[in-house]
């Protein structure tokens, strides 16, 4: 597969405190990519540099082809301003924006789309109403949308299981495995066992990152890693209860 993205010996700091160091990392076409790694370890700054809003003061981010790859964005809900009055038609809408510009007239196949995308995630009858009053649950969804109305070449989501509903967070795998045929995918999540059973291979972001180009993780790699987290999944993958290591 076609690589979409490069990260060559990247280091990010926010003023003297550096918060990642000499990251390397190759995002190719319809990778499913999970990241891990304890609080504070580098996970959303690395998000950041992924999506140019925040440059390393080592290291460079080659993007293949002669255009950069188009990147669709789902973040926290806890960092939406909901007091912004805008509607849900127009937050979908909004996606398009680094296609047509922020002053551009939406046409009727824009809108049909939107109104599709919302139908699919059962948000339509929600469409004209304001941000403000809705749900975590209901604001994933939302912006969900707008994150795909562009077809990206690659999305990313920050810990898009929390503050959703449980039937939800159960639909939302399904969604991103089908999103998956045609786009790359690069998911944040504490929820390891989850995204061990949906993603291809997975990042462990602690100060540096050390990638596993698999969905299995041992106890002994995530030693090697220096990531201490807990893992116990289910299903196809194998099961592992992990203690807390140095």
């Amino acid at each position: 597969m076609n690589t979409l993205l490069e990260l060559k010996s990247v280091s990010v700091a926010y003023d003297d405190n550096v918060v990642l160091t000499d990251v390397d990392l190759l995002v190719k076409e319809k990778d499913f990519l999970g990241v891990i790694g304890p609080n504070g370890g580098g996970k959303t700054t690395l998000l950041k540099v992924i999506l140019g809003s925040l440059k390393p003061f080592k290291g460079s981010i080659i993007h293949s082809g002669n255009t950069p790859c188009t990147v669709g964005y789902l973040p926290q809900v806890n960092r939406i301003d909901k007091k912004f009055p805008i509607s849900v038609l127009d937050v979908v809408l909004s996606g398009l924006m680094s296609q047509k510009g922020v002053f551009a007239r939406y046409k009727s196949a824009d809108k049909k789309k939107a109104n599709e995308l919302m139908e699919q995630m059962g948000i339509f009858h929600l469409r004209n109403k304001n941000i403000g009053g809705l749900s975590g649950g209901q604001l994933q969804r939302i912006f969900l949308c707008r994150a795909i109305i562009s077809d990206p070449d690659l999305l990313i989501l920050d810990e898009p299981d929390t503050y959703v509903d449980s039937k939800f967070e159960g639909e939302l795998y399904e969604i991103l495995d089908k999103l998956n045929n045609k786009m790359a995918i690069i998911v944040v999540s504490h929820d390891v066992g989850t995204i061990c059973s949906h993603v291809k291979t997975i990042a462990c972001v602690n100060k540096t990152l050390c990638y596993h180009d698999s969905n299995i993780i041992s106890e002994e790699q995530l030693k090697a890693y220096d990531c201490p987290l807990d893992l116990l999944t289910h299903g196809v993958v194998p099961h592992r209860v992990l203690k807390q290591h140095n």
